[in-house]
């Protein structure tokens, strides 16, 4: 009776599971936010550029900083019209 319902479980288990983002960093945004406090603190990179996530800190025990894992395309990449003559 047991390894069914074990087996059922499991298998609950597998299938209600959702996928989670353990990255810190954000690769999507260029400029990450970290917030300190008593409690502790945190880190969201949600912006776009600097002077965006320093209105989000003003006045607050933050500072900003560049996402260390920001997925930059490089140059080259975008257009590959602009190649050079070999």
């Amino acid at each position: 009776m047991r390894v069914p319902v074990l087996a059922g479980l499991a298998v609950a288990t597998v299938l209600t599971a959702t996928p989670v983002q353990a990255q810190t960093y954000d690769p999507r945004y260029p400029v990450c936010l970290q917030t300190y406090g008593i409690g502790g603190g945190s880190i969201g990179c949600d912006y776009t550029s600097l002077a965006q996530c320093a209105q989000s800190a003003a006045g607050r025990g933050a500072q900003c900083f560049t996402n260390p894992y920001f997925a930059t395309v490089p140059a080259g990449a975008r257009d590959r019209r602009s190649r050079g003559v070999y």
